[in-house]
């Protein structure tokens, strides 16, 4: 009786571990539908810094130094790195790793890239800020590269996982549409690429000689979907795996629904105002109470910013129109962030010092204004437009909505096209200095800096703040100025913070998505349950 049972627990245990195996190897086989709200307006991985093209960049290549779901910094393609003094870091490259047609990694493809990617041409908002302490790389062995820095750098592979690595073979002279065509989409990333049709869908296929072993899904479909109710409305029919952004309206109740899983994270993206300082006289979208376009720039006057700045109900935006899944806030980071200031919460709207300032700065009756908004970039632009509107019309400044798809916002706000721009920002390296350098800094092409500036607001006191900033070693010293940078901006108001995001996903009920505070949707996250 006894071998009788041990056989038979034998013979269970076998039919069980087949069951597994099998299950695995249907795992392997399977396809994944992902739809985001994001829209991808290129397959570049060096033409525009924008959340949505490096999620779908993630697929197809790989950065030198990754950050994790919780923005920490691990190995990618350098194995491992250290300070050799101040101004040299040394990079050790994975052994092994093979370009999509079967080449090799080598260090000339990073030098290669290093070298391309601030120079796309027509980049709406490129990468040069992640690069422009490199004063040159050089290949010390075939598996060992020294970064020299003009200046030190105590980031640099914080900033180097911004860099999407592409090969030389493959790059050299290819343009931004040979990317978009896929001609040149050859990385060393999980997957292959397939097709593209640009405003619809990617599709993609497994890499099976990936360095980080092969993914457990066979094919991929990469789509955007723009609209929040068809995005939710095709998940819950089938046709949909994961979606992302998912509406605030939405939340509880796919939360009560036995066939989905939602996943959350406080998330490292701000929605905020940014005027345009580009000019000094009359700025398009901005008149007097008649009509006639104002002679001079209203925004150069700090007295204006603060104005419109304490007018804003941030509390109300985040409670009402993103119903608990926003955060109100005057700055761009959430708690326990590199540079996050305890101390600088957002109050109620001040209406009547508003209007005070506005007097004292010579606008009594106030002006007209257009505030201009992506319509499918992150959940509830246009509503957080409205609400900032309403806020600023009951201190007299009359202003009007245009919201736009994310295509051609981000393409006329890079070109100065606005008068006032409601947009966001995600500082993935969850450090103060990110926003500073790339959103605040001067731009300046030839010095990389200010890549992502569009207002083009230029303070040469904030610009040296952030410069020491970035070159202190000491982290404890490079807190504290980085906090009395965000400080500044907070006084000055050249950006106006509104809310920081809460991300969400919902996925069918047997997959498991890792939620990312730097928002990015991609396959590399989702797991069978």
């Amino acid at each position: 009786m006894t071998i009788s049972l041990h056989r038979r627990a034998l013979a269970l245990g076998a039919t069980g571990l087949a069951a597994a195996a099998a299950g695995q190897a249907r795992a392997q086989q399977a396809a994944l539908t992902i739809a985001t709200g994001g829209s991808v307006t290129s397959l570049d991985p060096h033409y525009f810094n924008a959340a949505p093209n490096s999620a779908l960049a993630t697929h197809f290549f790989d950065t030198f130094t990754r950050r994790t779901a919780t923005a920490q910094i691990v190995p990618s393609l350098a194995e491992s790195w250290r300070v050799v003094e101040p101004t040299v870091w040394e990079f050790k490259l994975r052994a092994g790793v093979k370009w999509h047609d079967g080449r090799p990694l080598t260090p000339e493809d990073v030098v290669f890239t290093v070298a391309r990617a601030p120079a796309v041409p027509n980049s709406p908002g490129g990468f040069g800020g992640f690069l422009r302490s490199i004063a040159r790389v050089e290949v010390v062995d075939p598996l060992t590269l020294r970064f020299h820095t003009r200046y030190p750098n105590p980031i640099l592979p914080n900033d180097l996982a911004s860099i999407f690595i592409i090969s030389k073979h493959a790059g050299e002279g290819a343009a931004t549409e040979d990317y978009n065509s896929g001609k040149a989409v050859i990385g060393t990333g999980p997957y292959k690429f397939v097709s593209h049709r640009m405003g619809d869908r990617t599709e993609m296929e497994r890499n099976p000689d990936y360095w980080g072993g092969p993914q457990p899904w066979a094919r991929v479909t990469y789509r955007f979907i723009a609209n929040d109710a068809a995005r939710t409305a095709a998940l819950i029919a089938g046709d949909i795996d994961v979606i992302d952004q998912v509406a605030s309206s939405d939340l509880a109740r796919l939360k009560r629904d036995a066939r989905i899983r939602v996943a959350e994270t406080e998330g490292l993206r701000c929605v905020y105002l940014m005027p345009d300082y580009s000019r000094t006289g009359p700025v398009p979208g901005v008149t007097d109470n008649a009509g006639t376009p104002l002679p001079a720039n209203p925004f150069l006057d700090v007295r204006v910013r603060q104005a419109l700045n304490i007018a804003i109900g941030r509390d109300a935006i985040a409670e009402r129109i993103m119903e608990g899944q926003a955060t109100a806030t005057r700055q761009w980071l959430p708690p326990g962030t590199f540079g996050y200031v305890a101390d600088l919460r957002p109050g109620p709207a001040d209406v009547d010092g508003a209007k005070r300032l506005l007097a004292e700065a010579g606008f009594p009756q106030g002006f007209k204004l257009v505030l201009t908004t992506p319509n499918d970039r992150f959940p509830n632009d246009s509503r957080i437009a409205q609400a900032v509107a309403q806020n600023w019309s009951r201190i007299g400044v009359q202003t009007s909505v245009d919201a736009l798809p994310w295509a051609s916002f981000s393409t006329r706000s890079a070109r100065q096209e606005f008068a006032m721009r409601l947009t966001s920002w995600g500082s993935s390296p969850a450090e103060a200095s990110y926003t500073l350098a790339n959103i605040l800094h001067t731009y300046d092409r030839d010095r990389r800096t200010g890549a992502s500036n569009s207002g083009r607001f230029s303070s040469p006191e904030l610009d040296a703040m952030t410069q020491r900033a970035q070159a202190t070693m000491d982290d404890d010293d490079r807190r504290k100025q980085l906090e009395d940078a965000v400080r500044w901006v907070a006084n000055n108001a050249p950006i106006m913070p509104v809310v920081q995001l809460m991300h969400s996903w919902a996925s069918k009920r047997n997959l498991v998505v890792t939620p990312r505070m730097d928002e990015r949707t991609t396959a590399l996250e989702v797991r069978p349950a």
